[in-house]
């Protein structure tokens, strides 16, 4: 699914992977279909460049997308991730197994099935910002509460999202990675590979912002954002 803001130069696409949102489930979920899935969608609407931001596994499609096709790709600006292995798949396999059980009657309202929700996940998803970044993918249809994320594809594909497709040649264009400082997932041991396949790349952190760093810290990474366009 795609959302539009703003005509002309300064437009702005949000964009739902596949199986996140409303876009289409697909039993496939790599970062070159991901990546494919962009291409496509840049290539309907007559866009030749543009400056591509991604968190997290968007973020890892952000960098494939740079890296196959770095014509299209003006600047990229990737949240929180490197272009390596994420954390171990363990703790993601978790996280969607807690998800899968959550049994939320019909009938609640929408705060008291995201509140029961909640309360099902705190055992095993501790952090309370995660919690609430999970709940957000809760959402009723025809009376029930489902999670719109593809839980079953993302489950089976959980090594390929973690990991990272090899790239040999660099992307030539300016890059922002941005971290947030109490988060793990840009680390010095990353930097090594960012600097090969990104060398125009700057790495930020944003000071008290966890993996999330747009929910954490959101006046302060619209800033660094910013900052980074041309």
């Amino acid at each position: 699914e795609v959302q539009h803001t703003g005509r002309g130069p300064g437009q702005v696409l949000t964009v739902d992977a596949r199986n996140h949102g409303s876009s289409p489930h697909s039993p496939v979920m790599t970062y070159e279909v991901m990546s494919l899935d962009v291409q496509h969608l840049l290539s309907r609407l007559g866009i030749t460049k543009c400056i591509v931001v991604g968190h997290s596994m968007g973020g890892k499609t952000a960098m494939t997308l740079a890296l196959q096709q770095p014509d299209l790709v003006e600047r990229l600006i990737s949240v929180d991730i490197g272009p390596g292995s994420t954390a171990p798949v363990s703790e993601f396999s978790a996280y969607i197994s807690a998800m899968k059980e959550v049994k939320v009657p019909m009938g609640l309202s929408r705060s008291a099935a995201r509140q029961l929700a909640d309360d099902q996940l705190q055992p095993v998803v501790k952090l309370p910002q995660l919690r609430q970044f999970l709940l957000t993918n809760l959402v009723e249809v025809e009376g029930r509460y489902v999670w719109r994320v593809n839980l079953e594809a993302i489950s089976r594909h959980l090594a390929d999202i973690m990991n990272f497709p090899l790239f040999h040649k660099p992307y030539p264009g300016p890059a922002l990675f941005l971290g947030g400082s109490d988060s793990p997932y840009i680390s010095s041991r990353d930097h090594p590979e960012i600097q090969r396949l990104f060398p125009k790349a700057e790495i930020q952190y944003i000071k008290g912002a966890g993996h999330i760093v747009h929910q954490d810290k959101f006046e302060e990474f619209i800033t660094a954002v910013l900052n980074f366009l041309p």
